[in-house]
Order: structure tokens, then C-alpha cells, then sequence
């Protein structure tokens, strides 16, 4: 049983990319699913499938690598908020990551969005996790 989906989540593209796999694939859930939307939107990810099994699905992702020297387009996963500390900002409060350079997921009551769509928005929520 996995208490932290989320963390879960971010863990196996991680190690997915350190073994240098192409396609990881990850048990869904609507939460799991539109941050992988927002992976994709951003240009981290090449590109996605959600495919239904007989439980409760999976979304395979196909992971992008640099051409030359073959490094990950994601430097890194960050888990923000968890289970035992969550972590809330406010519109004027949610900080940018590397000046604007990387993504930060936020989950609002106006649905799952990146901190710049957020504060466009003008709504603050559970700050997920960190990318760049």
C-alpha cells in the first residue's frame, strides 16, 4: 500500500531515468494523469498513453532524452508538500523555480494547474512538487 502517490509517482520517472529507460509505466489516477498532462504540455516528457486494465489503469509516459549527450530533459523531481507537512501558498506567495525557468504543480479548487497559470488565476493551493 503506498501512502504518498504522488511521491511514488515522481519516484519512478526518476529512477526510470537513471536506468535510462524509454517508457516507464505508473498505476493511474486522475491526479496522476493531469500532472502527467502538464509534463507533457511543458515539454518534459515526449509523450503519453493512458491505457485502462482490469483494476484501475495505467499510464505508460515515453520519457525524452538530449539527443547528443543523452541526458534527461528533467534535472529534477521535487515532492513539496507531503503527507505529514502539506505545503499551502497563496497566489502572491507561490515562488517561482530556477526564476521561472522550471514548473511548479499546484493543486487549486479550480483543478490541477502549473504555479504560472495559478497566479494568472489569482488562486493559490497545495503546492505538489517542483520540476525543472
Amino acid at each position: 500500500m503506498v501512502t504518498d502517490p504522488v511521491a511514488d509517482y515522481l519516484t519512478r520517472i526518476r529512477n526510470a531515468q537513471m536506468a535510462r529507460h524509454r517508457i516507464v509505466e505508473i498505476p493511474a489516477s486522475n491526479l496522476k494523469k493531469r500532472i502527467t498532462e502538464i509534463l507533457y504540455e511543458k515539454g518534459y516528457i515526449m509523450k503519453y498513453k493512458f491505457e485502462d486494465d482490469s483494476k484501475q489503469g495505467v499510464i505508460k509516459i515515453a520519457l525524452k532524452y538530449d539527443a547528443q549527450t543523452k541526458e534527461p530533459a528533467i534535472k529534477s523531481l521535487e515532492r513539496i508538500s507531503r503527507p505529514g507537512l502539506r505545503q499551502y501558498a497563496k497566489p502572491n506567495e507561490i515562488r517561482r523555480v530556477q526564476n521561472g525557468l522550471g514548473v511548479s504543480i499546484i493543486s487549486t479548487s479550480k483543478g490541477v494547474m502549473t504555479d504560472k497559470e495559478a497566479r494568472t488565476k489569482n488562486v493559490g493551493g497545495e503546492v505538489m512538487c517542483n520540476i525543472y
